[in-house]
């Protein structure tokens, strides 16, 4: 899609970070945008900011861990602009994980708004870009976690992996109807994910903080570091942008990384090497 001026975008978790970056640039380049969030108060403000340069712009309650909602969300859409071309799956989680003190809650949360939330997004809106035929767009933000396991064993990391496996699968299916799809695959960026918990339903039980002395309190401190010196939620969109206009399955934004994945690689080969023995 090289002409977005005059299309409308759909973003999720667009209350905050890269979400609203991405609403930002969207409206920036003409089109009308509704955006998705869980939390209430943050949606109104996210809307409020970007009404001065972006009067066609929309906030509708969204929990993308629940199919009905995330179909009422589209239905707002539909009803507020007509039809959608773009659609970000962007809404996301991080909980603790690691081989102590597994939680269920923890798994079920991050995996029902990460890899369940991006499902819901196409499931309620794929059938409606296929029906108009004026092309369109899906975008799942996964991470660099979906690329390598650097983290250990986490929900995240099994979130971002099937997201990654999910757009590719969903490109080759898509690629002859005109509908494109990138996933989009970033290092730390200053968002608030570190701060999950504040969004977390009663339904998935109490946050637990991990010991800060425990290899997952460790991490999670490194992380948090990591993210108050990431990049800017403003360069990520910018490259999501071009990404539509130019048709790429992948974005990456912190090529200084690519060591991570060719190690991974790396092991790969050599496990499909052995099997030619």
């Amino acid at each position: 899609m090289r002409e977005l001026a005059g299309k409308t975008a759909f973003v999720t978790g667009g209350a905050s970070g890269i979400g609203l970056a991405l609403g930002s640039a969207f409206a920036q380049a003409g089109m009308k945008v509704m955006l998705a969030d869980i939390e209430t108060e943050a949606l109104a403000a996210a809307v409020e900011s970007l009404r001065h340069s972006a009067p066609d712009i929309r906030g509708v309650v969204c929990d993308v861990a629940d199919p009905v909602s995330v179909e009422r969300a589209a239905k707002a859409s539909y009803e507020a602009f007509g039809n959608v071309h773009v659609v970000c799956n962007n809404a996301g989680v991080a909980a603790a994980g690691g081989i102590d003190n597994i939680s269920l809650d923890n798994w079920r949360w991050v995996l029902d708004v990460n890899l369940m939330g991006v499902l819901h997004g196409i499931r309620s809106f794929l059938p409606h870009i296929r029906a108009h035929g004026e092309g369109g767009h899906i975008v799942n933000t996964a991470s660099m976690a979906g690329m390598n396991g650097g983290l250990g064993f986490s929900p995240y990391v099994a979130s971002k992996f099937a997201v990654v496996g999910m757009s590719e699968g969903l490109a080759t299916q898509l690629k002859p109807l005109g509908i494109g799809v990138t996933v989009l695959c970033p290092g730390y960026v200053r968002t608030r994910i570190g701060e999950s918990a504040r969004n977390r339903p009663e339904r998935y039980g109490t946050t637990q903080t991990p010991d800060p002395a425990s290899l997952a309190g460790l991490l999670l401190a490194h992380i948090a570091e990591r993210l108050q010196s990431g990049l800017a939620p403003s360069e990520v969109a910018a490259r999501v942008l071009a990404a539509i206009r130019g048709d790429e399955l992948y974005v990456f934004t912190h090529p200084e990384m690519r060591g991570e994945v060719e190690e991974r690689f790396a092991v790969i080969m050599a496990g499909m090497d052995k099997a030619q023995m």
